[in-house]
């Protein structure tokens, strides 16, 4: 189930948005429904209301013109005998009369044929009617979509006696205002889908501008990097919380280059610092035997010594011997010093590491290659010392009490990039060794600076290449070269 908290800050906004317009929307058109549905209440309480008053005036000046009956409860239905039908049909009222108990006594209600058995006022509302301030109830019930109206008031003598109940009954059908309600909702829904499709493009742009800053400061934290230099963030017309943001985020880039910078400096001392520590170390290995030969030589020189010629002459092989190892010394750790120079030029792959393997007489190493021709833009003197490293190491790890030696070199094209793998079964590589590697001085033979792979890593590093290697202590290692055709 997808959470809340995966979901973009954009899709969150635009959800809100959408929602809140629903919400709008089903809000507007319950108050609408309650309103007209109030509206149609209070129109048909004060149409009965002038219906109600009217009746009421007409019935008090009935009472007050002189007729032959005496104005009392006996009396009603014979004073309104025909009257009450004219009244009923004039104001369109129903109308009741009772006497004090709430039995009937006159209404507009026409018998047919046949006697209706007439229904007196129940006890409730005759004392409810006796209990009110203004001896006045309303009451009001629905049914099948119309309204009933009817109200109870005591009908006075002219002494303002009371002589009984007067009950006025209107009966409205609301089937024209429900079907004007409908059309209305039917025009309104309309309007919502046009507004809820407004709204959905409103909510995207709206969304997709505020979230804008916050997606280009994003990829800008995404790129920013240690050792390169970084790209401060310009925003225009962005809110105080973004340019806040943004300000936190340049005032970050600048303490990072600065950081960067000293970083920078404190590595390159502490590397000469170690290079320094190991090119004396290196030195001072040939200078020990060299000191020890002249110190030997100053003891044991005899010029009458007939044997003297073979002697200064083994001493001089000696030194030479020495000068030449610091020399290879002083030339390896220049060549790891100084980046490569390139010299590129299309050159056939397969031909130039067979060219690098032919000075290993090593009848265990098998070419491999792929394809007959790899074309690529290299430089094909740094290619083959990449190759005669990798080849050299691998020879030196399998020398030992290994039976059936083997190195295998392929060449292969995988998409736009030439892969060289240098594989073999010698002794591998333990564990702990793995991550040390590729570090200048760390080497597992009793000869050597250790500065080997360093600079092959250099050299494939400059092309954009990678070197990668897979090791099982005990039974081999494979050593793979990826570098760009171009």
């Amino acid at each position: 189930m997808l959470s809340l908290n995966n979901i973009s800050l954009r899709i969150r906004i635009f959800i809100s948005m959408i929602l809140l317009v629903l919400l709008a929307s089903i809000l507007i058109a319950s108050v609408t429904i309650y309103q007209y549905d109030e509206q149609t209440k209070d129109y048909n309480l004060h149409r009965f209301g002038r219906k109600e008053s009217a009746t009421r005036h007409n019935i008090d000046i009935e009472l007050k013109r002189k007729t032959t009956y005496p104005v009392t409860t006996e009396n009603l239905s014979k004073i309104f005998q025909d009257r009450i039908y004219e009244m009923a049909e004039i104001h369109k009222i129903t109308i009741s009369m009772y006497d004090m108990n709430g039995k009937p006594l006159k209404s507009s209600i026409p018998y047919d044929f046949e006697k209706v058995e007439e229904i007196p006022l129940s006890k409730k509302i005759v004392n409810e009617l006796a209990n009110n301030s203004n001896h006045r109830i309303l009451k009001t019930r629905n049914e099948n979509n119309i309204s009933y109206i009817s109200s109870y008031t005591y009908i006075n003598d002219l002494r303002y006696k009371r002589i009984g109940v007067l009950e006025l009954k209107m009966a409205q059908d609301n089937e024209e205002q429900e079907k004007e309600l409908e059309e209305f909702m039917a025009r309104l829904l309309v309007v919502y889908i046009l507004m809820f499709i407004a709204a959905i493009a409103l909510a995207y742009f709206l969304s997709s501008y505020i979230t804008r800053s916050i997606q280009t400061i994003s990829n800008k934290i995404k790129e920013t990097r240690l050792n390169k230099r970084n790209e401060k963030i310009t925003l225009y017309a962005a809110s105080s919380e973004i340019n806040s943001l943004v300000d936190a985020y340049n005032n970050m880039i600048d303490q990072l280059e600065d950081s960067a910078v000293k970083l920078a400096q404190s590595e390159r001392e502490q590397a000469w610092r170690e290079m320094a520590k190991q090119v004396a170390h290196e030195i001072k290995n040939p200078l020990t035997p060299m000191r020890l030969t002249v110190q030997s030589f100053q003891r044991k020189f005899d010029p009458t010594d007939a044997n003297i010629k073979e002697k200064i002459a083994e001493y001089s092989e000696t030194l030479i011997q020495q000068i030449d190892v610091m020399s290879s010394i002083a030339s390896a750790f220049s060549d790891f010093a100084k980046m490569p120079t390139q010299r590129k030029e299309d050159i056939n792959v397969v031909a130039v590491v067979k060219h690098a393997l032919d000075i290993f007489n090593e009848e265990y190493i098998h070419y491999i290659p792929q394809e007959e021709k790899l074309f690529a833009y290299l430089d094909k003197t740094q290619l083959i010392r990449i190759i005669t490293n990798l080849v050299k190491n691998a020879t030196q790890a399998i020398k030992g009490d290994n039976e059936n030696p083997k190195i295998e070199v392929k060449v292969f094209s995988l998409d736009e990039n030439v892969v060289i793998t240098v594989s073999d079964n010698g002794k591998g590589i333990l564990e702990e060794n793995k991550k040390m590697i590729f570090e200048p001085k760390f080497t597992t033979k009793t000869s050597g600076m250790g500065l080997g792979l360093p600079m092959i890593k250099n050299i494939i590093e400059a092309y954009n290449g990678t070197i990668t290697f897979s090791s099982t202590y005990g039974i081999g290692t494979v050593f793979t070269v990826t570098l760009p055709k171009t």
